[in-house]
């Protein structure tokens, strides 16, 4: 992956669900890349089961923060600590939460989560430390069946460009307008999915 401009870049992730195997390694990978405390989570794979008995199959659906274009979560910080950078990635300066959890109540997707240890809100930036290196997040390079796809949206060559491009896709809650920038493709319907309190399991 290479250093990218950050105005011309929109950073992004595709998830083919058709390729996720519910191996977790993603979220592993995320835990130990990123120092996440025992009991909350930037990034899981939830469990959905569809049909009747004995008709039943089971699915796999990785969850992680949107990075929307139009972030609720930026305007109701008291204290700007969360706000979107020009590439997209939706960042919380460390330095200015105090942890009042808005960020948390305005989030539909609840992603976000009060480290137990610094007292302060924290969800997935994409590694944003990776990126700005030109390293892939963690989850993508952990995953042995290549079910994500991180890229530059801004690029038409880019492998996430093209997925997009090529295959239908869904986003998570789309009836909220915040524009997520994490996309779906495969056959599970997966827009009314409820999230909210997953990854404080």
């Amino acid at each position: 992956m290479k250093k990218e401009n950050h105005s011309s870049v929109r950073y992004g992730m595709v998830i083919d669900l058709r390729r996720c195997i519910g191996c977790h390694s993603c979220s592993v990978a995320c835990k130990n890349e990123n120092e996440v405390p025992l009991g909350v989570w930037r990034s899981w794979v939830k469990q959905i089961e569809r049909g009747t008995y004995p008709q039943v199959r089971k699915f796999f659906l990785p969850l992680l923060c949107n990075n929307c274009e139009r972030p609720i979560c930026t305007t109701v910080c008291p204290v700007i600590a969360t706000y979107k950078r020009e590439d997209g990635i939706i960042h919380i300066d460390p330095h200015r939460c105090i942890g009042c959890r808005y960020c948390m109540a305005a989030c539909p997707y609840g992603v976000r989560y009060i480290n137990p240890i610094k007292n302060i809100a924290q969800k997935c930036e994409f590694c944003l430390h990776l990126v700005e290196k030109g390293i892939q997040p963690s989850c993508v390079s952990a995953c042995p069946n290549s079910a994500r796809v991180f890229g530059n949206l801004k690029d038409p060559d880019s492998e996430v460009s093209k997925l997009l491009a090529l295959n239908p896709f869904q986003v998570v809650k789309p009836e909220m307008n915040t524009e997520p920038r994490v996309f779906y493709i495969g056959g599970l319907d997966i827009t009314s999915i409820e999230t909210v309190g997953e990854g404080m399991k």
